[in-house]
């Protein structure tokens, strides 16, 4: 018997979370204190700076989720974008904080909180909602600390997907075994 497409949502949710996690942490992983610290320009974040981001949006968004409004009073987002990291070990201690609180929060919920109406800067929105809200956020950052981790590295990036001209490789070995139903994340 199949799953209600409720839970299957949360489920799916759950694994994207954590394939965007794991591609974060696979570029960060290549980088040693000083690249996560760089900035490409002035403009820009250094990929430390993007991590402060990310782990002030989580613990805001997905502490007290069903109960409280989901931009808390003690966040400091300009704060996010200027103060960075001593080094990598604490850019990471802060990555995995703020996963902790998404994952944690995720994996409480039901398939009948997804109807629920939460708020985010005083904005209501269904569960289900804000969850879609940080699936499109939360991959964008990561996409952004990836492709800097790849300018850093150069030739020395190990890639986090098919590599580059080994397309053709790849499919071949997929497509020689048989049709399976299963999630692009089931491969972490």
């Amino acid at each position: 018997m199949s799953k209600p497409l409720e839970q299957e949502f949360l489920e799916s949710s759950i694994k994207l979370f954590r394939y965007y996690k794991k591609l974060g942490e696979g570029a960060m992983d290549q980088l040693t204190d000083e690249e996560v610290l760089a900035k490409p320009n002035q403009a820009s974040n250094s990929i430390a700076l993007i991590v402060h981001h990310l782990s002030g949006n989580m613990l805001s968004r997905w502490t007290d989720f069903l109960t409280t409004d989901g931009e808390k009073p003690w966040r400091q987002r300009e704060a996010e974008f200027e103060k960075s990291y001593a080094n990598k070990s604490e850019m990471m201690e802060a990555w995995q904080k703020g996963w902790k609180c998404l994952l944690d929060t995720l994996e409480s919920l039901k398939p009948a909180d997804l109807s629920t109406i939460v708020y985010i800067r005083h904005e209501g929105q269904s569960v289900l909602e804000a969850i879609q809200r940080q699936l499109a956020h939360y991959p964008h950052h990561v996409g952004q600390i990836v492709y800097q981790a790849k300018i850093l590295k150069g030739d020395s990036f190990r890639s986090l997907s098919i590599p580059k001209g080994k397309s053709d490789d790849f499919n071949k070995e997929h497509f020689d075994k048989p049709k399976e139903r299963r999630h692009f994340t089931d491969k972490l």
